[in-house]
């Protein structure tokens, strides 16, 4: 289920993969349109969660389930699952059994739960000449199968 809410669900979001955020990183410290400016630093796309929510449930070879009327905070969900996630890790040879060291569900909340759309400006990195781009969706699907190589979440069944 769509922990978030519905003004999430529904509005335009974007978001930061971390390798676009080093590369945007490692260009502001070596050109010189990067020294001593700050810099807004996205994926590049916008999109809505209703769309995204489906692509990743298909990835996972499941059902996607949208929002309710409520948040669904993770970080409530997620409470005492810590021995059913080292369950899961020792079952499927996961690297890590310590489910904290995983996620921080707080911040995916604070994200999924704002009442507001998120959309953020990359003109002034384009006029500059950062011009880097990610797909979101391939950001997702590139880190759900790196952590599957890594062993960080069990393989497709």
């Amino acid at each position: 289920m769509f922990p978030g809410s519905l003004t999430q669900w529904n509005g335009l979001t974007d978001m930061t993969d971390a390798t676009i955020l080093a590369d945007q990183m490692i260009w502001a410290s070596t050109h010189e349109a990067g020294h001593d400016e700050a810099f807004n630093v996205v994926n590049g796309d916008v999109f809505r969660w209703r769309w995204m929510w489906a692509r990743l449930a298909a990835y996972f070879g499941v059902d996607p389930v949208g929002p309710t009327e409520t948040l669904q905070p993770l970080e409530e969900q997620m409470a005492g699952m810590e021995d059913v996630w080292a369950r899961m890790a020792a079952e499927h040879g996961l690297a890590e059994p310590d489910l904290s060291r995983l996620a921080s569900w707080w911040h995916t909340d604070a994200d999924l739960g704002r009442g507001m759309e998120v959309v953020t400006d990359m003109s002034k990195s384009r006029l500059a000449g950062f011009t880097t781009y990610h797909r979101t969706a391939d950001s997702f699907t590139g880190l759900f199968d790196r952590f599957r190589r890594e062993g960080l979440i069990p393989a497709a069944s």
